[in-house]
């Protein structure tokens, strides 16, 4: 067995480990099964990476993205490492040679997904390997109780019976004791051990903005740091938007979300990591496994659905180790938006037998039988048919499809997308030459905002509903302007594929799992009431606030976020300093807080704190123009 330190050096390069890489890192190596929590920058990947290396024989990796496998899979490729990924794309006589290749090619890893492990071909060559050690990352996602839990992460269990003999290292930055107890059963641990480092990121400054002009304050933020950002989004138009706003305002900014050809995604991401472009405002699925460690700043622009994703995101700021800013820019319009987008589409058992038994008289499935054909399965016309919402009856079918009653195929995507290329005058202009298509094209202006500056998702029978005319016109329509240049159509078979996994049994197939969908419903709820309160918990430390949620009880305050530094926590020099700094500024001119904080060489959020105590105590005032005035 090669030495951890030695391979540590020779192929990335470090003189020595940090936290509990190495004792994680022992352990494996001895033949122990290990769960390894730690947090975001914290060097997971080392943690199965140098045993690998140690061991004889080739280690699999099973992980949830395919950017995060690519990357991962280039960097060992770059360290002179025999590694292959299995990802999308691929054709069978491709599988097969890479599979060959891993049981004959001498390879030391093999990258995967979850899903790969339904196929037998994979599975047969798994046998077949010579197999030092099992790997997986993300492994939240196997938990029910996680937040990204995958289905398909269960299959990981079936590496244990290829082969029962091989440890088995689980990671994680964000499980919760009910999440890491969850791992180590579904993954069936035996002689194991949990490691588990602080998740206290002390160089990172956490902060809650009260913002009604979000974007304003958006633009602040990056036009007073000068160094790499990520700006976080749940939705891709949102990238798109913000993204235009920073360039018009001179701000160095591109976007990055699940949407992009991969060309461009790639072009995009390697303009970010060469600070070719600094800001990359994106969706949360940006960041997961990329090695970029001078990013100084970490904005949400709207609230995460829980703070584990928050804090993995968030953490993301910093991994350098030198000062960095995680700030979230919220107001209470966000909050409902949150709860409207998370909690009311959530379904519930009465909603899931509703849908089931709409499920199965669509299909006309007689109770008691299993039908064994694949049904072709139009979504929208299905929610129009029964009037559900759609956002709840998607969200019910994968609620059946995760408890094995449907199967949902893979490639299922309900979106088309348009965008005008010409300007209104010249769609004016063709209107008037295509009179008969004006009401369609009005129908759409009047439905979707923005259609003209970005890439927008339409629902065509929507449109065909508002128009009054048959959806295939709509899809024809479109069809005829794309090829007239008026538009950019992007448009998805949206034909879902389900198969009936269990024979028709109505409430009883519902009754079966209703606790568990219960308490995951409970689950979901509480989550996004935990993110909540934090954003809205102005009294305890953010660091301490977040530890306890993930197990971790902490007696010291940060002294380095916006709750601790609040005027009457603030080092009594410090705040006369700043307040010195306010008033001298304001006996040469009126200004307005944006200038002041762009005149002053302090932490805006302190600035702001300071700036409203002066209010409390009738120091300054603000005049008409909203410009802070000195009173005599």
């Amino acid at each position: 067995m090669k030495d951890p330190q030695e391979i540590l050096k020779k192929y990335w390069g470090y003189q020595n480990f940090k936290g509990s890489q190495k004792p994680i890192i022992d352990a494996v190596l001895s033949g122990k099964d290990v769960l390894a929590l730690l947090p975001t920058g914290g060097g997971k990947s080392l943690c199965y990476q140098i045993p690998a290396m140690a061991f004889e024989g080739l280690c699999i990796v099973v992980s949830p993205l395919i950017a995060l496998i690519q990357n991962q899979v280039q960097q060992l490729k770059d360290s002179g490492i025999k590694s292959v990924a299995l990802t999308g794309g691929i054709s069978k006589e491709e599988l097969n040679n890479l599979l060959d290749n891993c049981v004959y090619g001498n390879y030391k890893f093999l990258y995967l997904s979850p899903e790969r492990l339904q196929q037998e071909i994979v599975k047969d060559r798994i046998a077949q390997m010579q197999i030092s050690l099992l790997a997986i990352d993300e492994a939240h996602c196997i938990s029910e109780w996680g937040n990204d839990f995958r289905p398909a992460y269960l299959n990981c269990a079936l590496l244990r019976d290829i082969k029962p003999e091989v440890p088995v290292i689980a990671l994680t930055a964000t499980a919760t004791a009910k999440v890491a107890d969850d791992i180590t059963q579904n993954l069936r641990f035996k002689e194991y051990q949990v490691f588990k480092d602080s998740f206290n990121r002390k160089n990172i400054y956490f902060g809650v903005i009260w913002e009604e002009d979000k974007q304003r304050r958006l633009f602040e933020l990056c036009k007073n740091s000068d160094k790499s950002a990520i700006v976080y989004v749940r939705s891709r138009k949102m990238t798109q938007v913000l993204t235009s706003y920073l360039q018009r305002k001179n701000i160095s900014a591109t976007y990055y979300h699940g949407g992009i050809p991969k060309e461009e995604k790639e072009k995009k991401l390697t303009m970010w990591l060469s600070n070719e472009v600094r800001i990359m405002v994106a969706t949360n699925a940006f960041g997961m496994g990329i090695d970029k460690a001078d990013v100084s700043l970490v904005i949400h622009y709207q609230i995460p659905e829980s703070i584990e994703n928050y804090y993995q995101e968030a953490g993301r700021a910093g991994r350098n180790g030198l000062p960095a800013e995680a700030i979230l820019i919220t107001n209470k319009d966000d909050e409902i938006q949150l709860k409207n987008q998370f909690l009311k589409v959530l379904p519930d058992i009465t909603f899931l037998k509703l849908l089931y038994n709409k499920l199965n008289n669509y299909f006309q499935i007689p109770y008691g039988t299993l039908p064994e054909e694949t049904f072709q399965f139009r979504f929208e016309e299905f929610c129009h048919h029964y009037e559900l919402n759609s956002a709840m009856a998607y969200n019910g079918l994968r609620v059946l499809d995760q408890n094995s009653v449907i199967s949902l195929s893979q490639n299922f995507s309900r979106n088309t997308t348009v965008q005008f290329l010409v300007s209104k005058k010249d769609l004016l202009d063709y209107l008037e030459r295509y009179q008969r298509l004006a009401p369609l094209v009005q129908t759409i202006l009047r439905t979707y905002g923005g259609i003209f500056d970005f890439e927008t998702k339409i629902n065509t029978l929507l449109i065909s509903k508002k128009a009054g005319l048959p959806e295939d016109k709509i899809v024809n329509t479109l069809a005829q302007l794309e090829k007239d240049k008026i538009i950019d159509l992007k448009a998805k078979n949206r034909d879902l594929e389900l198969v009936f996994l269990v024979p028709r049994e109505d409430d009883l197939t519902i009754n079966n799992f209703s606790q568990k969908v219960e308490m995951q419903l409970q689950t979901k709820t509480s989550k996004v009431a935990s993110m909540l309160a934090y954003i809205n918990n102005n009294r305890v430390c953010r660091n301490r606030q977040l530890l306890s949620y993930f197990g971790e009880k902490s007696d010291q305050n940060c002294n380095n976020c916006d709750v601790c530094n609040t005027p009457e926590k603030l080092d009594k020099q410090n705040f006369l300093e700043i307040k010195s700094d306010i008033i001298s500024l304001l006996e040469q001119r009126e200004s307005s807080s944006r200038t002041i904080i762009q005149d002053l060489p302090q932490n805006e959020l302190l600035i702001l704190r300071v700036l409203q105590k002066l209010l409390e105590d009738g120091n300054i005032s603000i005049n008409s123009k909203n410009e802070y005035k000195l009173l005599r």
